[in-house]
């Protein structure tokens, strides 16, 4: 007998891809940063849990799609990551 269902984005690298595909459909700033909140509330009503969001982030930057500005507030692309929308 099953009680939970397998959540969709329990995988960081799946979480990770996601977060990628919507920071890719986010308008950016003159600087090419893209704050937070566009990818984040997104990523929310996609099923996505806190948790998940913050492990798939983490993996994003570990794979080097994605690096995170010091505040906390933007991330932007890198080239390895605009790669994967080439």
């Amino acid at each position: 007998m099953k009680f939970a269902t397998d959540r969709a984005f329990s995988d960081p690298d799946k979480a990770a891809r996601k977060l990628v595909e919507l920071a890719n459909a986010a308008e950016t700033d003159r600087d090419q940063r893209i704050a937070i909140e566009l990818i984040n509330l997104p990523f929310l009503r996609a099923g996505g849990s806190v948790d998940e969001y913050r492990a798939g982030i983490e993996r994003a930057i570990e794979n080097g799609w994605l690096v995170r500005h010091e505040s906390g507030t933007f991330v932007k692309f890198t080239q390895a990551g605009a790669d994967l929308f080439a």
